[in-house]
């Protein structure tokens, strides 16, 4: 019986005593976790381990699954991770928004055409399985799938031509996506708000998304538009994932500026007719009112936007960096300038294409209307240029919904929020024997106090770690406790529906 084994045949971790969440948004359970071989092994009264934790008090759940990061670079930047593993955060997507560190030219630096979301890509691969074996050598904190971006294949193939590609330019980009959908990538990714991706039309990207649906991965967008053309650009979305005849999963899904406060209702309406027809599509979201990214992308320099400089905040800015942290307006007032001009002026001056900006256009009820819509996913959407005072979504998204959205304002119940974070994307993102706490899926654990539990990061201060999350698992190792981590780094680059790169 399982009592009389050996030492040797010992469970090698057992959490005593926790309550246990499986993932599944089933209430939670007092039990133990043992652990063997980088999986679970027996849940419920299990047997003896060589490391027993006491776990009373605490909850453990699967660890938490980042939908939308763009960390493609972060695993050679900062390949500890920490900023995502303090949170709880065992598995992250990246690739997002038509930027992906595939396909790429060696020669080409892909911070150029990325504006800094891709820098820190080191190495001379090209393809999906170079990049999985380089970022593995830097020994990764945590797990990541990867999509293939548009806009990475596009500016390869077309540059940045304000044109429809040609028949021969296609066939090439397609052969970008099948070949990474082949290497493992989860699926196809358009940020049809950004450069080159705006430049293309509707067809040009069912074509690419196509592929996708050919092996039932996803399309996953950042629409065309998230303001005063949201809901077109949802009819798009949804239309492309009709036409390709694949699984459409929208990314931080928002109304922005203030005069579209509210119509994420509507754009959920669009989606719900589209469920009820049988059309598969999911959702993430952010909770905050503050979106970020890169400020060029946001602005036409012969006609800025006043209405939109008001609300920016500069998040990192190479070329004065004695602007972080601040608010255009302020800065504008400060120095007795007009805050079309002082705009103008950052956007233009050298390395001003990679600012990094905050801008709060998002209304606290939209992000309830968002999380309380059925299978509502998670994603962080941060940057991770630690540099300056990045977006706090960056360190502190998944403790903030525990304790904002499940504790304080009971918008989720605790069991359905773990759900929306663990099992959901996992089964989605297509993440093989993960985001379950079930006998022989992969140890990919949190353990957390959801009394305390709290996100630290604001943004005056947003590289502040969260608390009341005692413990990480990444593929059975102990990878953090009590918000330091451990020397082992466990992380795995996923591949879709099947076993991860090099097992």
């Amino acid at each position: 019986s399982l009592i009389h084994r050996s030492i040797s045949e010992m469970n090698e971790i057992v959490i005593r005593d926790s309550a246990i969440l499986d993932g599944l948004g089933n209430p939670s359970f007092i039990g133990d976790v043992a652990i063997n071989n980088g999986r679970i092994n027996e849940v419920g009264n299990v047997s003896p381990g060589k490391l027993e934790i006491n776990a009373r008090g605490q909850t453990v759940s699967p660890g938490f699954i980042d939908t939308h990061s763009h960390d493609d670079g972060a695993f050679f930047r900062h390949p500890d991770m920490a900023f995502k593993m303090a949170q709880g955060v065992t598995t992250v997507v990246s690739g997002n928004c038509g930027f992906s560190a595939i396909p790429r030219d060696p020669n080409v630096d892909p911070g150029l055409a990325s504006g800094g979301i891709l820098a820190g890509l080191e190495g001379s691969y090209r393809d999906l399985e170079g990049y999985f074996a380089a970022a593995l050598k830097e020994g990764p904190g945590v797990n990541n799938m990867m999509l293939v971006g548009h806009n990475t294949i596009r500016g390869l193939v077309m540059g940045m031509e304000k044109r429809a590609p040609t028949k021969n330019e296609l066939i090439e980009m397609k052969a970008y996506v099948r070949s990474a959908l082949e290497q493992g990538a989860c699926g196809f990714s358009s940020g049809l708000i950004y450069r080159p991706g705006r430049w293309s039309n509707t067809d040009e990207v069912t074509e690419l998304a196509s592929v996708a649906g050919d092996v039932n991965a996803l399309y996953t967008t950042h629409m065309r538009n998230e303001g005063d053309h949201l809901l077109s650009a949802v009819d798009e979305a949804l239309s492309i994932g009709r036409e390709a005849n694949v699984h459409l999963h929208i990314s931080h899904h928002k109304s922005a500026g203030a005069a579209n406060w509210g119509k994420v209702g509507k754009s959920l309406a669009k989606v719900d007719q589209a469920l009820a027809k049988g059309q598969p599509v999911t959702l993430d979201v952010y909770p905050y009112t503050a979106g970020s990214g890169r400020m060029i992308e946001y602005f036409d320099l012969n006609n800025i936007n006043r209405e939109l400089a008001e609300v920016i905040r500069i998040a990192s800015c190479p070329a004065f960096r004695n602007y972080e942290g601040k608010m255009l307006k302020d800065i504008a007032a400060d120095q007795s300038v007009d805050i079309c001009d002082l705009t103008h002026n950052i956007l233009t001056a050298p390395k001003g294409d990679r600012t990094i900006c905050i801008h709060f256009i998002i209304h606290e009820q939209d992000i309830v209307t968002n999380l309380q819509y059925a299978d509502m996913m998670v994603g962080s959407d941060g940057i991770p240029d630690l540099k300056g005072l990045p977006h706090p979504r960056l360190f502190g998204t998944f403790p903030r919904i525990l304790a904002k959205y499940v504790r304080e304002e009971r918008v989720l119940t605790l069991p359905e929020a773990v759900r929306r974070m663990t099992s959901l994307p996992a089964q989605i993102f297509g993440m093989k024997e993960r985001g379950q706490i079930k006998e022989g899926y992969w140890a990919d654990l949190v353990m957390f106090d959801p009394q305390t539990v709290q996100d630290g990061a604001t943004y005056d201060r947003p590289k502040t770690q969260p608390t009341g999350i005692s413990m990480v698992i990444i593929n059975g190792a102990i990878a953090m406790q009590n918000g330091v981590q451990s020397e082992i780094r466990s992380g795995k680059m996923l591949r879709y529906k099947r076993s991860a790169f090099g097992e």
